[in-house]
């Protein structure tokens, strides 16, 4: 009965290929280094931005670096709505952090160190710089939630993950449990 269905749905389905890509977990290399500048926007790139737009939405998260998806290349991508419809979605390649002020505390969470929620002090204010996909500079002010993911995001650039704002009890607690299989 079934079978016609599914061939209606198909068109659609084929409109946008949904790619999906796996999440490095914490200790994975890949997280623990510092992500290589993208010299060119091609085709490669755009692709990955679109995959990385895929696995962000569905985790769902807020914001995924490529070292994130095992690309060691410094992309970024934030949505603080994490609602892939709010035209809120900034991506960023070869972002830095020119200004910040402030500090404020709080948990975080990540989606390569699950289960994970670390205190982490970070600026409150924030101006960031970098380029979009059409190699036209960025320039961005980011204040509160949004400040937080951009430092987040740029920390895993330079192969820092929340693990690392651990104490160092907690951090082994989860390399325990990870090397148990249980993460």
């Amino acid at each position: 009965m079934g079978h016609h269905h599914l061939t209606d749905i198909l068109p659609s389905l084929m409109l946008k290929s949904m790619a999906m890509k796996d999440i490095a977990i914490y200790p994975e290399r890949v997280l623990r280094k510092r992500a290589e500048e993208v010299k060119d926007i091609d085709f490669e790139i755009i692709t990955l931005v679109q995959d990385m737009e895929d696995t962000m939405y569905a985790a769902p998260g807020v914001g995924l670096a490529a070292p994130q998806v095992s690309v060691p290349k410094r992309l970024i991508l934030v949505d603080p709505t994490g609602h892939r419809d709010s035209g809120k979605l900034t991506v960023m390649i070869n972002p830095e952090i020119i200004e910040m002020e402030g500090e404020e505390t709080a948990g975080e969470m990540c989606l390569s160190v699950p289960e994970l929620q670390v205190d982490v002090p970070r600026a409150t204010r924030i101006l960031v710089k970098g380029f979009d996909l059409n190699g036209k500079e960025l320039r961005f002010e980011a204040e509160g939630f949004l400040a937080r993911i951009f430092q987040h995001e740029i920390d895993h650039l330079n192969g820092i993950t929340i693990a690392e704002y651990a104490s160092s009890l907690k951090r082994s607690i989860y390399l325990k449990k990870r090397k148990k299989g249980k993460i």
